[in-house]
């Protein structure tokens, strides 16, 4: 999957419509509902994507302007808007979902080309603008997932599944918790090292289960592990 952030914006067009597809068949019950994110109700994650939709808005803006904008007033603000905004029915939440995905959208036309060379602060640290329409991509899909609303990992494009799973094993190679394996995807024709692959389990499987599995969105059911035995427990993706 590419790294241009105008050439994604396809990509993050047809994620939103599939994620306003599903909001739009939830009823007041669903909403309610647990989602797969500990403690969190389905609402609670829509409200999340939309606030996310604004936070990056605000780095888009920052990256634009020159203007030191961070994506959220504080960690506690950030909490305290999806806690607010979970208790709302079906239809606020889709219409906010909506609203804040054509805001970011808005955004992402608004940038000069110039702008995308610019750096941002994340919640997590410095960040290139020009990765935020991933960034924003990569919320809409993980967070679809958590809904459990019927979209899985396995409705994934693939392009998307290698790039996020490309992502994942990046990170895991600086994490001196992470265990040592051999990850094979693509009909077993590519091949992913995290640590010293002497001795290492080799774990086959389709892209997207494989990136499901670390990310915490599978339990690999669909992998298989040489020499036969348990899959590794990598560490909690964050």
């Amino acid at each position: 999957m590419t790294s241009d952030p105008l050439l994604l914006t396809g990509a993050l067009a047809e994620a939103n419509d599939r994620l306003l597809r599903t909001v739009s068949g939830l009823t007041a019950a669903d909403v309610a509902a647990p989602s797969l994110l500990p403690g969190w109700t389905r609402a609670h994650v829509l409200t999340h994507l939309a606030r996310n939709a604004d936070g990056f808005v605000n780095l888009l803006t920052s990256a634009r302007t020159g203007e030191e904008i961070p994506m959220y007033a504080s960690a506690q603000a950030r909490a305290d808007d999806i806690d607010a905004g979970a208790g709302r029915g079906p239809a606020d939440l889709l219409d906010d979902v909506r609203r804040s995905g054509q805001r970011f959208d808005a955004a992402v036309a608004a940038m000069p080309v110039e702008a995308w060379g610019a750096t941002v602060q994340t919640r997590r640290g410095p960040w290139p603008a020009a990765m935020l329409v991933w960034g924003r991509l990569r919320e809409v899909e993980v967070h679809h997932v958590d809904l459990a609303a019927g979209y899985r990992p396995a409705d994934w494009p693939e392009a998307f599944a290698q790039r996020l799973l490309h992502e994942v094993v990046t990170g895991l190679a600086g994490n001196p918790a992470a265990p040592a394996m051999v990850l094979r995807f693509d009909g077993a024709a590519s091949e992913l090292v995290v640590g010293d692959p002497e001795g290492a389990p080799t774990v086959t499987g389709p892209a997207p289960e494989l990136a499901a599995w670390l990310t915490g969105r599978g339990a690999g059911e669909l992998l298989t592990v040489e020499p036969d035995g348990p899959l590794p427990n990598p560490p909690e993706w964050i």
